[in-house]
């Protein structure tokens, strides 16, 4: 499959640049400050990890947009979008493949967190069930904030104002559900109160940091990241020629 094959290229071009152990130096140590300090992985005397699921969403909404905003911004500055559309591959295919990327990308920094569950498993007993569906929620919140990075990165030229309007976008869908904008609403626009809880992405994680991996939230992801591609490929078409 052509995408599979864009994908391949794609990450790789990730780590011919510092950009890629920037990235995962960055969250690395991140995601373990957060953890071991306002998390209070110690002081809550519980074997989870709650307190690192708590905040990698948060962590995502601004390390993902990083990532995703020379995705299609710096093809379409150098003019090098021409040249990768006039490729014997459909359209989606190059959208789909630099998704991919992106997101094996992600899946490889996840994974480079696997002290932390070794760590939890030395201290006690925990539920590795529940464990592995919070990093299954955390590498579907990854891919939804990449899909919505890589079709913003394809509206502009300018990565910077990609990040900016892919950090707005993606934290509109990760507060929705948040108690401030729900009984805000709640108060004045009752109907939308529910819109916004349903549309929430930290609404569905927080049910697979349970341990609970409901079809519903795995179509929501799914529905929602499909979505956003179907903009970035429609983006593509209109301003390729830009």
């Amino acid at each position: 499959m052509a995408a599979l094959t864009v994908a391949r290229r794609e990450l790789a071009g990730y780590f011919a640049t510092p950009v890629a152990y920037v990235f995962i130096v960055i969250f690395l140590m991140m995601a373990g400050a957060l953890t071991f300090t306002l998390g209070g992985f110690f002081q809550r005397g519980q074997a989870d990890l709650g307190p690192f699921f708590t905040f990698v969403p948060w962590l995502f909404l601004f390390l993902v947009p990083a990532l995703t905003m020379r995705l299609w911004a710096e093809e379409r500055r150098l003019g090098t979008i021409e040249l990768l559309l006039t490729l014997p591959l459909p359209q989606w295919q190059a959208v789909v493949g630099k998704f991919l990327a992106a997101w094996a990308f992600c899946a490889i920094a996840l994974l480079l967190t696997f002290p932390l569950v070794l760590t939890v498993n030395y201290l006690g007993n925990p539920d590795n069930g529940v464990i592995a569906a919070g990093y299954v929620g955390c590498l579907l919140v990854a891919g939804a904030y990449l899909a919505v990075g890589a079709a913003m990165s394809a509206t502009t030229k300018n990565q910077v104002i990609a990040f900016v309007l892919a950090v707005a976008v993606c934290f509109l869908f990760a507060a929705a559900g948040s108690p401030v904008v729900t009984e805000f609403l709640s108060q004045r626009i009752p109907a939308l109160a529910e819109v916004a809880r349903g549309l929430s992405l930290t609404e569905r994680f927080n049910s697979l940091t349970r341990g609970v991996i409901a079809l519903r939230d795995v179509a929501f992801f799914a529905t929602f990241i499909g979505f956003f591609l179907f903009v970035n490929a429609v983006v593509i078409d209109h301003r390729k020629a830009d």
